[in-house]
């Protein structure tokens, strides 16, 4: 009986990761195609996916566009390539349309068309972040109350919307690290403005023992756990803030939890085992922690306000710098093995985060797409032969020795970064399923 379930997940985890990694390269190849034909360049065929062709048609330029069998990634093929990969010529263009080749264009508009694929990647990007916020809105300032979020009896309070929340426990809410400074009450009295007078009123713990968010491939995602759960109970003691949760994962050092949640008006008990984590710090250093993969927040909605598009572009320019800062600094310490290899991911984890991010909704599963696209231009910027990043070294030689690499030192070069692809892929592959599973 367990059969159909597990087929769905699945077969939803499946098409989740198609959808996601087919407008990745969807937007990454219409880079390469457009930026190719403004720069005089030809476009002959643009595949999403390889192999056996399922539908094509052409366009009013002579380019025919396609779907093929296998949607693992695309490609576009300008006149006179040999092959999809852009290397060498076939031979059969004539001489008066060389200029429309991408052997024959001149190097600013090869350079150009080559690193229009990242680019797009990162404007994707930066459009998902920013759309996001736009979505979202912002807190407004000072932190207002929107309304209780959807909690058990124990959590009721008599704040109304658009209390203006001053202090909690006599703290400014803007005083930093407010956790560690508020004392730990089931009950506080929090100072707020209404209609311009002051008053006290009572509440739950600011960050209580709810679950806002449950981080894909973690302890809490394999046990099913989901936003708005509320843990009650962890190893028989009752919890009502979120740091204690934090603190009692702290202590267990990996060892499993018996945590009791509360879901509407039924009692789950689940066992999670902490995972360790290496997370990034202000300095730019990891650090080791162990998680079970939820996120809270507070207990109350705030309100927010419209962000413009200016603002929104800036708030996802700084997203997208945050995001490939982070993801350097990551390998930079794998690389030297201050952070474990588990960090990795490949085809496999990121299908099941891509299912993952899916279940929880339309937006988790955009923003997603947001980082993920991300990381693809990124990595598509790596100065390996076969990737966008090789071919643009490639045309820097070309730049200061004011002649091409040849033929043979080309085709040599892509076979190592090739092999040098092939062999990371099937690490993370084995990481995924083998070493961090």
């Amino acid at each position: 009986m367990q059969f159909v379930p597990m087929f769905g997940n699945f077969a939803f985890t499946i098409v989740a990761f198609v959808v996601a990694l087919s407008i990745i390269v969807a937007v990454h190849e219409y880079g390469h195609y457009i930026v190719g034909r403004w720069c005089g360049i030809k476009a002959e065929v643009f595949s999403l996916g390889f192999g056996p062709v399922i539908w094509s048609g052409k366009d009013r330029h002579g380019t025919q566009w396609q779907l093929a069998a296998l949607p693992l990634g695309g490609y576009v093929k300008f006149l006179g390539d040999a092959n999809a990969a852009s290397v060498g010529a076939d031979g059969s263009v004539r001489a008066n349309d060389a200029r429309r080749t991408m052997l024959g264009a001149p190097l600013w508009a090869r350079t150009a068309t080559v690193a229009a694929g990242p680019a797009f990647n990162f404007i994707l990007a930066i459009a998902v972040f920013a759309g996001s916020l736009m979505y979202q809105g912002r807190a407004v300032d000072p932190l207002t109350f929107g309304q209780l979020r959807n909690l058990p009896a124990s959590y009721t309070t008599d704040l109304r919307q658009g209390d203006v929340m001053v202090a909690v426990a006599g703290i400014p809410f803007d005083s930093g690290n407010l956790d560690q400074l508020v004392p730990l009450a089931s009950r506080l009295d929090y100072t707020v403005l209404r209609d311009g007078a002051e008053m006290t009123i009572a509440g739950p713990y600011f960050l209580p023992a709810v679950i806002s968010g449950v981080i894909p491939r973690s302890a809490a995602d394999d046990a099913k756990l989901r936003a708005g759960d509320v843990i009650v109970a962890i190893d028989d003691q009752e919890v009502f803030a979120f740091r204690q949760i934090v603190e009692q994962v702290k202590a267990a050092e990996g060892a499993p939890l018996d945590v009791r949640v509360m879901r509407g008006d039924e009692t789950l008990n689940v066992v999670l085992a902490p995972r360790a984590m290496d997370e990034p710090g202000p300095d730019g250093t990891f650090e080791r922690h162990y998680r079970i993969g939820i996120t809270g927040g507070l207990f109350f909605e705030a309100q927010t306000e419209f962000v413009g598009p200016i603002d929104a572009v800036k708030s996802g320019a700084q997203g997208l710098w945050t995001t490939l800062t982070t993801s350097l600094s990551a390998m930079k310490h794998i690389i030297f093995g201050q952070i474990s290899t588990c960090n990795l991911s490949g085809p496999v984890g990121i299908a099941e985060t891509s299912g993952a991010m899916a279940a929880q909704g339309t937006q988790s599963f955009v923003w997603f797409i947001g980082m993920l696209s991300a990381g693809v231009g990124l990595i598509n910027l790596f100065p390996i032969p076969v990737l966008d990043g090789g071919h643009l070294v490639f045309y820097a030689y070309e730049a200061v020795t004011r002649r091409k690499p040849s033929d043979a030192a080309v085709r040599i070069f892509m076979i190592m970064g090739l092999a040098l692809i092939l062999t990371l892929m099937v690490f993370t592959v084995l990481n995924d399923l083998i070493f961090c599973p």
